[in-house]
């Protein structure tokens, strides 16, 4: 009936009609709603997850690009970062302030040609290994040591000057002629069991001064005085490290001479001493025939005499 109003309970019947299906497409939307929550959630943790592994392999491969992959000490490329940010921030010191000092250490470790001959390239690269590691001890946090290439090491020591940096390196060098080798079983390889023989045929030939056969020579360069830029400081130190191995070498030829020397004075006292020992046993196998030697009457002139005088008296006699 047009213009009539709609019966109260008609309107009441109708909502009941649609909020039933209201309702259920109401608890449909959130349950959809809960499971994309959860899914994005799981997404993120899976996520999260895969770019802590992603950062934990960068952080790896940033290690292991810094490196060297026979010692285990920083390599190359890492030590001419490193050098380049020590000497930038030495150059960032504010005004008023005292400058900063950077110390370059290079030390080169010798004897391992002999030791490689000897025990073969794997056990004389496990022995480096080994050093270097030991090196690594040897010097502070703040600090970098590095193969520089071959059996050099590189040094840096920020906020060191000369004579800090002549202290590290004779505290290297020391390490260096007594660090106790390694054999294959990693055990110190003087305490490893072997008979006498295969100990004298094993063991690597002394250095100077003794020790384990290894020797070490380092050379110091400090910022500002031996240059301001990396690559001054790196010639300068490889400068001062040739210039140590020539002194060293003439104080080793000196030794060697002063050695022979001494040598030649005991092998010329010998020579004698072996003289007078043969002439007293040809004494004692011959008697009294040498004037100078034996214990028979003619060595002895008052023998002599009173043998002479008893040989008169003899021929008085008769």
């Amino acid at each position: 009936m047009a213009g009539s109003a709609v019966p109260p309970e008609l309107l009441t019947q109708a909502a009941a009609l649609l909020g039933t299906p209201l309702a259920g497409l109401g608890a449909l939307l959130a349950v959809r709603r809960r499971r994309k929550d959860r899914a994005a959630a799981e997404l993120t943790e899976r996520l999260q997850r895969q770019v802590a592994e992603l950062e934990r392999r960068c952080a790896e491969l940033a290690r292991s690009a810094a490196r060297d992959p026979l010692t285990g000490v920083a390599n190359l490329d890492h030590l001419k970062l490193t050098l380049e940010h020590e000497v930038d921030r030495c150059r960032r010191v504010p005004p008023g302030q005292p400058a900063r000092e950077l110390a370059v250490l290079l030390l080169e470790v010798e004897g391992f040609e002999a030791l490689t001959a000897e025990q073969g390239r794997g056990r004389a690269q496990a022995i480096l290994r080994d050093l270097a590691q030991r090196l690594g001890l040897e010097v502070r946090r703040t600090d970098t040591l590095g193969r520089y290439g071959g059996t050099e090491f590189l040094v840096l020591l920020p906020d060191t000057g000369a004579a800090g940096a002549a202290a590290v390196a004779e505290r290297l060098c020391w390490v260096v002629s007594r660090h106790r080798l390694l054999d294959w079983s990693g055990t110190p390889w003087s305490a490893a069991p072997r008979p006498a023989a295969a100990r004298s045929a094993e063991a690597p030939r002394p250095g100077p001064g003794g020790g384990n056969g290894l020797w070490a020579t380092a050379g110091i360069a400090v910022l500002p005085a031996d240059g301001s830029h990396p690559v001054p400081l790196l010639r300068a130190a490889d400068r001062a490290l040739t210039a140590a191995k020539q002194a060293e070498q003439a104080e080793r030829a000196e030794q060697a001479e002063r050695i022979e020397r001494i040598e030649r004075a005991r092998g010329g006292a010998a020579a004698v001493a072996d003289r007078l020992r043969g002439r007293e046993r040809s004494s004692e196998r011959h008697g009294n025939l040498s004037p100078c030697a034996g214990p028979g009457p003619i060595a002895h002139p008052g023998a002599a005499r009173t043998v002479a005088a008893v040989t008169g008296a003899d021929e008085a006699r008769s």
